[in-house]
């Protein structure tokens, strides 16, 4: 809680039309990060008022994106389309406190309206002509919308907690629509009574939604209620410096899972993205949560980089603990596979990942990667390791199963210099024995080194895969 002010409440309200975006996504962890940081609640709100753009797949996709970061929320959360009726009481309470007023004009003269407005250069496309008229004169069959008496002098100010202050002269507002002639409540409306209602304390959100809380801002003066904090931070730019999209990255949480990122990675990426901490780059979400706070977001765009993104993500998996890498490679495994990992190959499996997770860019890399470790023989052989296998190639690898087959203590340093004093009695370089040896035990002409291969295959599999090298044409 911070000193003197209401318990800290903060929302992440998205539109359920698509996925998580990126964007939507830091604006989360921001909001989850300041409620956690000052002991307060950080809650959901789904606005599903437009129902034609409104899919339940989507709302599912929000929930398991967040769930998926680990932003977890406080309450149930919350459908703005359920509230309408409270909405509607709402706009009923202004008009009969005099703080809005029913039009009646047509959509005729709403069009002649903004073209004049327009030619005129004016930003009130509305002229009020039914701000004081009386009801009694309005025209038969023209069902009316309800507007916002606005205040016409001065000016709305907002003490933006990222922003500054920041100002709009009241005569640049025109008395906007609250419910529309069906008799649905508008955004503007509905998003103002959630708010209250759900006692937000703080509206934390991008600041393309800034002219919108000067709107904001009006109806809760004619409501008479406590205006929240609001912190507007400066939208995504991609790394060229324009608005992101798709091309850049900005794509759902979703499928930087599927790609492979860590929520760890993600988190500390989308982090630093408009936030700082002097020099921290790599930064836990203990820390986050004890350091973060509203005066160190930036008032310039952040700038989106894919390949940041990865190299952080390398650096996640790279100190990653090898049980927590083994239960997400597991999947990815079984599924290239086509079937379960046997006791034995999981096994070799742990005992492998922490030579691989060192080059690792994401997951499904280090997955690829593993897979000669939990392969049944015989292994298949890739192209560049095939070429390793010819007539001279197996050779080698039937010179060295023949020294590896005496080995008793199987061990890193034992093979080593078995493999060594081999090449050495035949005056052969290391690499003639090793190279076709890599491509017999892994399928591929590369791998970690290959000592460290053979030892955590074990000897029976590591003779057993030597053998069928030599013996497949």
């Amino acid at each position: 809680m911070l000193d003197g002010m209401n318990p800290v409440v903060t929302r992440f309200a998205p539109s359920p039309t698509g996925y998580l975006h990126i964007g939507g996504a830091r604006t989360a962890l921001f909001n989850w990060l300041f409620a956690r940081h000052h002991g307060g609640k950080f809650l959901l709100r789904i606005e599903d008022t437009d129902r034609k753009r409104y899919s339940p797949e989507a709302v599912e996709a929000i929930y398991g994106g967040l769930k998926w970061l680990g932003l977890d929320w406080d309450e149930e959360p919350v459908s703005q389309f359920a509230g309408r009726a409270r909405h509607q009481e709402v706009a009923e309470n202004l008009l009969a406190s005099g703080g809005a007023y029913r039009c009646y004009c047509s959509p005729e003269e709403l069009t002649e309206m903004r073209e004049r407005a327009r030619e005129a250069g004016s930003a009130r496309l509305y002229d009020g002509r039914w701000r004081d008229r009386d009801p009694v004169d309005a025209p038969a069959g023209v069902d009316p919308v309800i507007r916002l008496k606005a205040p016409q002098t001065g000016e709305t100010v907002i003490e933006d907690a990222i922003q500054g202050t920041v100002r709009v002269g009241n005569d640049q507002l025109d008395d906007m629509i609250l419910v529309r002639a069906d008799g649905t409540p508008t955004y503007m409306l509905a998003v103002v009574v959630d708010d209250h209602d759900m006692a937000i304390s703080h509206v934390i959100r991008g600041d393309d939604h800034l002219t919108n809380a000067f709107r904001q801002a009006q109806i809760y003066g004619a409501l008479s209620w406590e205006l929240p904090v609001f912190a507007h931070m400066p939208l995504l730019h991609g790394s060229d410096g324009k608005k992101l999209s798709k091309r850049h990255g900005a794509l759902g949480v979703e499928t930087y899972r599927d790609d492979g990122f860590l929520s760890d990675a993600m988190n500390n990426y989308l982090l630093r993205l408009g936030w700082s901490h002097g020099s921290d780059e790599i930064i836990s979400r203990d820390e986050a949560i004890e350091w973060f706070d509203l005066d160190a977001v930036g008032r310039g765009a952040a700038q989106f980089d894919m390949d940041k993104l990865t190299s952080l993500n390398g650096h996640y998996i790279r100190h990653a603990g090898d049980a927590e890498l083994l239960e997400l490679v597991r999947p990815i495994l079984e599924k290239l596979l086509g079937h379960g990992i046997e006791i034995d190959a999981l096994a070799r499996l742990k005992s492998g990942l922490s030579g691989l997770k060192e080059r690792a860019k994401n997951i499904n890399e280090l997955s690829e990667n593993a897979l000669f470790y939990v392969h049944k023989r015989p292994l298949p052989v890739d192209d560049k390791a095939r070429k390793l296998l010819d007539e001279q190639g197996r050779r080698m690898v039937d010179i060295a199963r023949d020294e590896l087959a005496g080995i008793s203590n199987w061990s890193h340093d034992e093979l080593e210099n078995s493999i060594r004093d081999a090449a050495a009695a035949r005056d052969e370089n290391l690499g003639k024995l090793a190279q076709p040896l890599r491509a017999a035990l892994t399928g591929s002409n590369v791998s970690p080194g290959i000592f460290e291969v053979m030892e955590i295959l074990g000897r029976e599999e590591t003779l057993g895969r030597l053998e069928d090298a030599v013996s497949t044409p």
